[in-house]
């Protein structure tokens, strides 16, 4: 005992940073790992909601196996327009977080204050709430949005429809979400030096020219950093969609946490074959990430 006491203080002696760490770890293992454990335990077995644990039978890699031998075609139609989301959102999230970011940057623009603030707003709304805020917006009948355009043009869109309710939940993941790419590219423009600006201008580089030159490479890793967290979070959307939709029309919208969700609450509670669901989700998340950090460190 006085040994195993001994090696204990000697190690934390040496690396005094562990102290410091230890609670931190604790809590990720806590809250993380041990129910990341659980949720592969899960997968392995046919267990469904209500029953006693004793109950569940192990089943390997039966619920995997089902998934992409095609037994489950409504997993594949979730996998696609996830991805789709995913590209889509975070593209035009990146590219119109440029745009504005940009403008912001410029000292003629007087309005900084008043834009920020105003950015911040749907960053400070709970995606329920904006998703309970838009449907009202997207009313065919009553809705605001169909009013201006029949107002102006003439027209109404059934926005929840099946041809329609992809494209509705992306524009509200959009005005949701720009503003948080915006200030994180603003931040990091407010930090790139002027003097490479000025050495372009007067060797004859226009704007365009030093903005792919000069701009985008020195915020290459922030603009690494915004995407992997756009991405990972548009891949687990669940929160807007539900409330607009619930998946719906059909399973035009049934993004892949919400069909964990149809088949734990909607099939009779099939956990295991769920929990296999967000594996698969969880490994897209981690694949995307690592690729982008991959991706990030060799830039470095």
């Amino acid at each position: 005992m006085k040994n195993k006491n001994s090696f204990i203080k000697n190690y934390l002696h040496k690396n005094p940073q562990t102290k410091y760490v230890a609670p931190a770890m604790l809590v990720l293992i806590i809250l993380t790992i041990i129910p990341s454990i659980f949720l592969y335990i899960i997968s392995m077995t046919n267990y469904q909601l209500g029953w006693d644990f004793s109950r569940a039978k192990f089943v390997g890699f039966e619920n995997f196996i089902r998934l992409f031998s095609g037994r489950d075609p409504d997993f594949w139609h979730s996998v696609k327009i996830s991805l789709i989301f995913t590209f889509l959102s975070t593209s035009i999230q990146l590219i119109l977080g440029y745009l504005i970011a940009l403008l912001l940057n410029f000292k003629e623009f007087k309005l900084k204050g008043l834009v920020i603030g105003i950015m911040i707003i749907p960053l400070a709304i709970t995606p329920t709430i904006a998703g309970q805020m838009w449907k009202l917006m997207f009313n065919s009948e009553y809705g605001l949005i169909n009013y201006f355009l029949n107002l102006f043009f003439g027209i109404k869109i059934t926005w929840l429809s099946a041809d329609m309710a992809f494209w509705s939940i992306l524009i509200v993941d959009i005005w949701q979400f720009t503003p948080f790419i915006t200030l994180m590219l603003y931040s990091g423009l407010r930090t790139v030096p002027r003097e490479p600006y000025e050495s372009a201008k007067i060797d004859g580089a226009n704007s365009i020219q030093s903005f792919f030159y000069i701009t985008v490479p020195m915020m290459k890793n922030l603009t690494i950093l915004a995407l992997l967290l756009r991405m990972a979070d548009a891949l687990k959307l669940f929160d807007t969609a539900f409330v607009l939709t619930q998946g719906g029309p059909g399973r035009a919208t049934e993004f892949l946490s919400l069909h964990v969700y149809r088949m734990v609450n909607a099939q009779n509670g099939l956990i295991g074959r769920g929990a296999a669901v967000a594996i698969v989700l969880l490994l897209l998340v981690t694949t995307i990430s690592n690729a982008l950090l991959k991706l990030q460190r060799r830039e470095n």
